[in-house]
């Protein structure tokens, strides 16, 4: 298991309510955005790597990643881009036997982020890994059976909408990640940037840790 390829998906389909609509995760950090931070960081760790976003795909072209809607047309929730990454992936890398899925709003995600998983599930192919931090679980962070895509289709088509109640369904497992030190600022590795004044921190502590 922690051999084989993982597809990893950014979920950018967020409505971005507390920053006022729009894409955050496209907003200037000062030379670059928390999207680049985010392919960045977890690019190094997968096999494939794709956004899944609905609305004009040609706002990400400047990344060069796959852009993938959601299969359901009303907004469904992160439930919705995992569904979408776990069919994307089925088909265009058969090899994966997981997504790893992250926000697009976490730009301080470790780099032992999908080992870390995938060494928890290693001889569970069938259980779900779920990254906890000292803030608590991330129910969006986390490592998926593909071969779950019928059943997480089955309870989207059923009305479920929140991830846990869909996951507890299922074998999971708890990881957790210690806390990271980012420009010399204690944080969470999953921090992440809701509001106008978490973007204003993120842009301070990059700026920081930018030689």
């Amino acid at each position: 298991m922690a051999s084989a390829p993982v597809t990893g998906v950014i979920i950018a389909g967020g409505l971005s309510r507390r920053m006022g609509g729009g894409d955050k995760t496209l907003l200037d950090l000062g030379g670059g955005t928390m999207l680049g931070c985010i392919i960045e960081r977890l690019r190094p760790q997968v096999g494939a790597l794709i956004i899944n976003a609905n609305g004009d795909a040609s706002r990400f072209a400047a990344f060069g990643l796959p852009v993938v809607p959601d299969e359901i047309t009303d907004y469904a929730g992160p439930l919705a881009g995992m569904l979408a990454g776990m069919r994307w992936s089925l088909a265009h890398a058969p090899a994966a036997r997981h997504i790893a899925t992250v926000s697009s709003d976490a730009p301080f995600l470790p780099a032992d982020l999908i080992a870390s998983l995938s060494s928890a599930i290693e001889n569970r192919s069938d259980a779900i890994a779920l990254a906890r931090s000292p803030d608590g679980l991330q129910p969006v962070i986390g490592l998926w059976p593909v071969a779950l895509a019928d059943d997480l289709q089955a309870g989207l088509a059923a009305g479920t909408r929140k991830i846990l109640a869909w996951a507890e369904r299922h074998a999971t497992v708890q990881i957790p990640f210690p806390q990271v030190d980012i420009g010399g600022h204690t944080v969470d590795p999953f921090f992440n940037a809701n509001t106008p004044e978490d973007f204003a921190l993120v842009r301070e502590l990059l700026g920081r840790a930018t030689p």
